[in-house]
């Protein structure tokens, strides 16, 4: 293993700054929500009806705009999760 020196880059955790540990809660979320929005699509899909509703919002969804929610959803949680991890602290510094 190498050591680290100063002239190495530091690579910031995911709960080091406030921005950190926030962008790493939307990401969580985000994925949480993307898993919401497939398994209401798939769950229309074994039924007789074409479309099933999300529990709190309502809205009807068929497996394929489920999988459209689930890949807009994993968008969000990956930016987020890139920004946890290589955003620097501040400008200052």
């Amino acid at each position: 293993m190498v050591p680290m020196t100063s002239s190495t880059a530091s690579t910031g955790g995911l709960f080091d700054t406030p921005f950190s540990i926030g962008a790493t809660v939307l990401a969580a979320v985000a994925a949480l929500v993307g898993v919401l929005f497939a398994w209401t699509g798939y769950s229309a899909a074994g039924t007789d009806e074409a479309t099933a509703a999300l529990p709190l919002l309502g809205f009807e969804l068929n497996i394929l705009t489920g999988f459209v929610g689930l890949l807009f959803a994993f968008g969000i949680a990956l930016v987020a999760l890139v920004a946890a991890l290589y955003m620097e602290p501040g400008f200052g510094e």
